[in-house]
């Protein structure tokens, strides 16, 4: 059921890589609530992705950008203006990745090379964007800005290796940004730190399958989904919560609150009673 809730608005999507990514999912979802909007990826991911199905779905243009170039997103929010015909309202960035994890390296043995480049590519980028854009003028008053993150900022996940750095370093530049963006326009930043998600991204990760299932048993509610994590990025872009910024919002079924659950308890009584 659509409600609306971006009519008239226009925004940038950016890391939209297949019907699993929650980039994705949220460019279906804003264009049932009544947006236009265009779509942007790295030249590389686009070789690999189907975003042209994506665009055709939605009638949104695509203009590529590597989220490390000060240029490519200049270009970005210059284009988007005029191809949308006014300033932008809403922008996911939907963007990380870690050369140290894609390529097996441990966390005692980091490439610094690909540390630093998965650090700029992951975070840094957002600073990118939020810095052209203001400089560019390019974000209505009250605009919204969504960045996506994970747990693994504030816990300790051992197969998330140095891409926690960089989400740590992503929310806090929500925050510091925030902070700036909020004075000068009114403009809100905030992250989602979702669950565990079957993407692409995700699904690439050493130990993934087994982390979710412990995070289904330790939720409350279940694993949040891409479809409903794309829902909460659309009230965040909505004029509902034009007072809602600077946060890092959990969306995860209870995970983030949840110390132990029954599940687990009976998980491991039945381990000792078959270990006696």
């Amino acid at each position: 059921m659509a409600y609306g809730l971006l009519k008239g608005k226009r925004g940038i999507i950016s890391g939209a890589l297949d019907e699993n990514s929650i980039a994705w999912k949220v460019a279906l979802k804003a264009k049932e609530e009544g947006a236009t909007f265009v779509l942007t990826n790295a030249p590389i991911a686009m070789r690999m992705g189907a975003i042209n199905d994506l665009a055709k779905q939605c009638d949104a243009e695509i203009i590529p950008a590597d989220a490390t170039s000060l240029e490519d997103i200049e270009n970005l929010f210059t284009k988007s203006t005029e191809i949308l015909g006014g300033k932008i309202d809403f922008v996911l960035h939907s963007i990380g990745m870690s050369l140290n994890v894609r390529k097996g390296k441990s966390y005692g043995d980091l490439n610094y090379d690909w540390f630093q480049k998965g650090v700029d590519i992951s975070a840094i980028s957002l600073h990118k964007f939020l810095q052209v854009a203001e400089k560019l003028d390019a974000i209505n008053d009250w605009g919204s800005v969504v960045a996506l993150s994970y747990i693994a900022a504030q816990r300790t996940y051992s197969f998330y290796s140095d891409m926690a750095e960089a989400k740590a370093m992503l929310e806090s530049i929500a925050r510091s940004y925030g902070y700036r963006y909020g004075k000068a326009k009114n403009v809100r930043v905030n992250t989602i730190s979702q669950s565990p998600t079957k993407t692409k991204a995700g699904s690439g990760i050493e130990g993934f399958d087994a982390f979710y299932d412990f995070a289904e048993k330790m939720s409350p509610l279940g694993n949040a989904s891409a479809d409903d994590c794309a829902n909460y990025a659309i009230t965040l872009f909505s004029d509902l919560t034009r007072f809602v910024t600077m946060q890092n919002l959990y969306h995860d079924g209870g995970y983030s609150s949840t110390g132990i659950s029954e599940e687990l308890v009976t998980m491991i009584q039945q381990h000792a009673q078959q270990q006696q």
